[in-house]
């Protein structure tokens, strides 16, 4: 390995290597800069750390912990709860490992819980752990997989166990009386990667975690929440909305780092291809990705390209020996991709043949991002945004060492989002990290989550703040209703014999599930919520299960079930949607001259009537239509409506549009801000929607609506309507960043559009823009 490195060139030549490949007329690059290194800041290992357990530590390579290691360890063993927040690579397992193992060795009937969103980072947690060779650890895995007679030992015998949220809230609480040996000792609760924990699924964690405090109080336990998160804002408010207890931030990074180089890149138009409508089509990141990892091969730099699909995955690693098979055929055994349902022996392997120099070049989506325990690399390629600032530098973080710099390349999807970042590179380097989105107290979390609860414990009056106080009342008085809780004046009871949380999934928005069935084995592959059912498993539909691709046969609503077969179509669907909207309620509205802004509650009825298939160039090769039924989603929205006036108007601060362009106009300008509402609130475009009407019956005037994809709403809506102002603004100069001369979908076509993308008016977007940013600036300034 030390031969290997001094081999590898500085990042300086790997970027002029890939820069050479760049074909004559084209400029990439969009901005480069370098981040300085970061030298390491160690400190002694505390007092109260055992001989064997310092010992241990010293003998897996850790000869001195970082401050920030030392200092989460300080907290946690004093009781405090703690949640360490900092980069890729920096060690921040080792900060709850030493109060945990150290509790465990010396106090000999204590117990420790240990979550993570993966099975795959649970079970490097636990081979790490056990690798450390202390006999007092009785540590071991349990979750859906777990053969029962492991699950048994687990309850009677471990003292640390290593599972997700989805085993503690199937298997353990649902049956704490089994586990009450392990309850009742229960001194730590680790929660890993706890900024994956947004949205929906967030939400569902955050009121398990609530449960699970009180399950451990009932059998007299207090047990001590130690949370491990990338960079993140304000991690400390995070990490109280996602347990319910106050947390002590650590943020100060102690371990070191190399140099990075990083490159913003944006592939060109290409003229010989069109898309929808005859719109321009970029070069795809992943054909990009190729050829650059390729290069970085070439160099023997050891190298990680992340795409955003398994499919893609596959094709980057592909498109990347094909180049190398031109240059050295020898050099095509050193690529490979990474997918998900790898065996452990299968990705040990990986990580061991590409820390080696066996292998040069992995492809790989957000899977091994949580999933494999691989750092200081040469080069790391970003194909797309993986959605948040917190991934983002979660898989930049992958490349340096302490001693050597590295490369970072982000190469723009066509897409809004992309485009924006790759022309304004202070929103990727310069902005804070955002804080991950979550709603505890969303009814359609709560009541379902709250019925769980009461199976478990009654529910006794005074737990209702730590649940959402009136939202929990409000549910729980539901629940009375419709005879599902029975109200007596000690609390709220149960009222059948069979537990609900087996109707009740905490990764989806409602209870409801489609599986989805091999129809040739009867195999299930997974489930799907039925609120998303007839977008991603509509028949025609592409469907990804671990890396292997299988396309739907059949949807049958009733009876929750879609058939697939096995097919590698070279294309990809995406689903094209009807949809209508009803303002139920008005929470927040605010005036500013010609132009209001509201938030509240609204019902959204969609159909979806089609589904595009598209080659990976970009290229349509047709829309299929579908005759499927409607929906109706109860939900949050924000929305501004725009007068007439404004609209028409020719005077300074007027859109200055005929009457013609008008609707294409707010059609661009809702697809842009779906396009860009994630990067302020931690989302994907698809767990988003938007609706734009010249005239909407229930404001009046032109209307814009983007509303969260969930029912009772996510918080992502609310999180768009705290920041309007930096959202239209970055809206604006995406579209502007864009060079097509009449929209694209780099800038404001929608590939989930119903309306097959027509009519779109690009200026005509700016236009209503400008003309709303100005009047809501000149309100604020009245105001």
């Amino acid at each position: 390995m030390e031969t290997a490195e001094a081999e590898v060139a500085p990042a300086s030549t790997l970027l002029r290597r890939v820069l050479a490949g760049v074909p004559t007329g084209e400029n990439p690059v969009t901005h480069l800069t370098t981040l300085p290194a970061r030298p390491p800041l160690h400190r002694d290992w505390p007092d109260w750390a055992p001989g064997n357990v310092v010992a241990a530590f010293r003998a897996s390579g850790v000869e001195r912990p970082w401050s920030h290691q030392v200092e989460a360890a300080e907290h946690a063993w004093q009781g405090r709860h703690v949640v360490i927040s900092t980069g890729t690579a920096s060690g921040k397992s080792l900060g709850y490992q030493l109060p945990v193992l150290t509790t465990l060795t010396t106090r000999s009937r204590s117990t420790a819980l240990y979550l993570s969103p993966t099975k795959a980072l649970a079970n490097d947690q636990l081979r790490s752990v056990t690798g450390l060779g202390l006999r007092q650890v009785r540590a071991t895995a349990c979750d859906g997989d777990t053969p029962m007679p492991e699950r048994d030992w687990a309850r009677e015998h471990a003292n640390l166990v290593f599972s997700n949220p989805d085993m503690l809230h199937h298997g353990m609480l649902a049956a704490h009386q089994r586990w009450a040996r392990f309850f009742r000792q229960l001194d730590y609760v680790v929660i890993d990667e706890c900024h994956s924990y947004r949205g929906v699924f967030g939400s569902h964690v955050a009121v398990l975690l609530r449960r699970l405090r009180r399950v451990a109080e009932y059998y007299e336990a207090s047990p001590t929440f130690v949370l491990a998160s990338a960079t993140t804002a304000d991690p400390a408010a995070f990490a109280a909305t996602l347990t319910g207890a106050d947390c002590v931030p650590i943020t100060e990074d102690g371990s070191g780092r190399g140099a990075r180089t990083v490159v913003l890149w944006e592939p060109p138009l290409l003229p010989e291809i069109t898309g929808e409508n005859g719109a321009p089509v970029r070069r795809s990141a992943g054909a990009e990705a190729s050829r650059i990892l390729a290069d970085l091969v070439i160099e023997g730099a050891r190298s990680l390209a992340f795409v955003t699909s398994r499919r893609g995955a596959e094709l980057t690693a592909a498109g990347a020996r094909r180049v190398l098979a031109d240059v050295d055929p020898s050099l095509t055994r050193r690529v490979a991709a990474y997918r998900a349902g790898f065996l452990p022996e299968e990705r040990r392997s990986l990580e061991a043949r590409l820390l080696s120099g066996a292998l040069l070049g992995v492809a790989s989506t957000n899977a091994l991002e949580l999933g494999i325990d691989i750092a200081g690399l040469d080069a790391v390629v970003l194909a797309g945004y993986p959605g948040t600032l917190a991934s983002f530098w979660q898989q930049a973080g992958r490349a340096g060492r302490s001693t050597k710099d590295a490369l970072v390349v982000f190469v723009a999807r066509d897409n809004p989002l992309d485009t924006y970042l790759v022309h304004h590179p202070d929103a990727v380097l310069d902005r804070p990290v955002e804080a991950a989105v979550l709603d505890p107290a969303n009814p359609y979390v709560l009541a379902p989550q709250l019925a769980c609860a009461a199976a478990e414990l009654p529910i006794r009056a005074e737990e209702l703040e730590g649940f959402g106080g009136d939202a929990a009342r409000e549910v729980l008085a539901t629940l009375v209703d419709d005879a599902m809780l029975r109200r007596r004046a000690s609390g709220w009871y149960w009222t059948s014999r069979q537990r609900p949380h087996g109707q009740v999934g905490i990764r989806g928005s409602g209870t409801d599930q489609v599986m989805i069935v091999e129809a040739e084995t009867s195999r299930v592959l997974g489930t799907v919520d039925s609120a998303a059912a007839c977008a991603t498993v509509h028949p025609g539909a592409v469907y990804l299960h671990q890396g292997a691709s299988f396309v739907v046969d059949e949807l049958d609503m009733d009876d929750g079930i879609a058939l697939v077969h096995a097919e590698d179509p070279e294309w990809s669907t995406s689903a094209r949607d009807m949809v209508d909207i009803e303002v139920l309620e008005t929470t927040t509205r605010e005036v500013f001259g010609d132009v209001t802004v509201c938030l509240g509650k609204v019902a959204v009825t969609s159909q979806v009537v089609g589904y595009l298939r598209r080659l990976p160039s970009g290229e349509v090769l047709d829309q299929v239509p579908l005759d499927l039924p409607e929906r109706t989603l109860r939900t949050r929205a924000v929305w501004y409506t725009v007068s007439d006036e404004l609209l028409r108007g020719r005077e300074p601060g007027g859109a200055g549009l005929p009457p013609a362009r008008i609707p294409g106009s707010l059609h661009a300008a809702e697809h842009a801000a779906i396009g860009l509402l994630p990067l302020f609130a931690t989302c994907d475009r698809w767990d988003i929607g938007g609706v734009s009407t010249a005239l909407h019956a229930d404001t009046g005037e032109a209307t814009v609506f983007v509303h969260d994809g969930h029912p009772g709403g996510a918080g992502f809506a609310d999180r768009g309507h705290a920041a309007l102002i930096p959202w239209l603004a970055a809206t604006r100069e995406a579209i502007v960043s864009c060079e097509c001369p009449a929209g694209c979908p780099s800038c404001v076509q929608s590939p989930k559009c119903g309306n097959g993308n027509e009519p779109l008016d690009k200026a005509g977007a700016v236009a209503v823009l400008d003309a709303v940013l100005g009047a809501i600036r000149a309100g604020e300034v009245l105001a």
